[in-house]
């Protein structure tokens, strides 16, 4: 847990649960599974089981004791609707979005029929809360692209994408509805290449839609017509690295959007 991420798109990360399981083939090279398991068997750190899925019942009201606003990626070493977590601890996350309703919460998942399921039933007095984000992961054709329906399906104020990794031509999307896109390529060992061609479609399509678009990194293998581009960090996440017509970081106007969905 920390108040002050360095991921390039929140202010801070709350664990209400640790630990996950591979579900696509964006999934195979997870920093926070290659992260967690260095600890395991460390007897008292928060990843002494390695990447095994736990609830942190600890931690469920965190968020009501920072007083100063900030956006906040709720389970970013987890998927907050995995399998393994009972609806009635989901509902106790989003009754602690929505008490704590000085911040912004950006909630992820891969799991996303479930999410769309619990927002329209058991979620709902969380869902049209416009402080409340909810986004899926789209990294791939066949199995990141059909995730966008199911939130699209899902009654809520704001939703978000996270094309991240992308590792092919996602193609074509309908981006109806959604609010925000987060685009970028993948760092660590074993990287896959990303072309910056795919990132300018992208960031087309999201202007065409009236998508705002966040283009987190380049990764660790950025691609410019079929040649390497030299970055000098290692995730390519330094904007001066890359070429003006990528470096588009933008956030949804929420106020525009209200609660309308």
């Amino acid at each position: 847990m920390s108040d002050q991420s360095t991921i390039e798109w929140t202010d801070a990360t709350w664990p209400t649960q640790r630990g996950c399981d591979k579900v696509d083939e964006t999934c195979r090279n997870c920093y926070a599974c290659r992260f967690a398991e260095r600890f395991r068997g460390v007897v008292g750190n928060a990843f002494e089981q390695g990447f095994d899925f736990r609830l942190v019942p600890e931690n469920l009201e965190v968020p009501l004791h920072w007083k100063k606003p900030r956006k906040i990626f709720v389970n970013s070493m987890s998927d907050t609707f995995h399998v393994d977590a009972p609806d009635e601890y989901i509902v106790r996350i989003a009754e602690t979005m929505a008490k704590a309703d000085w911040h912004t919460y950006q909630v992820l998942t891969k799991r996303s029929e479930r999410m769309r399921d619990l927002l329209n039933s058991k979620l709902q007095f969380a869902a049209k809360l416009p402080h409340i984000w909810w986004g899926v992961s789209c990294g791939n054709r066949k199995h990141g692209v059909p995730r966008i329906a199911h939130l699209q399906a899902a009654d809520v104020a704001v939703r978000f994408l996270s094309l991240e990794p992308i590792i092919e031509d996602l193609g074509q999307l309908d981006l109806s509805g959604i609010h925000w896109a987060i685009v970028g390529g993948e760092s660590g060992p074993g990287s896959r290449p990303f072309h910056l061609s795919w990132a300018r479609d992208l960031i087309h399509q999201c202007k065409r839609q009236k998508v705002a678009c966040f283009v987190k990194q380049v990764g660790h293998r950025p691609v410019v017509d079929n040649n390497p581009l030299k970055i000098y960090n290692p995730k390519g996440g330094e904007m001066a690295d890359w070429p003006e017509d990528i470096r588009v970081r933008q956030y949804p106007d929420v106020a525009a959007v209200g609660g309308a969905s």
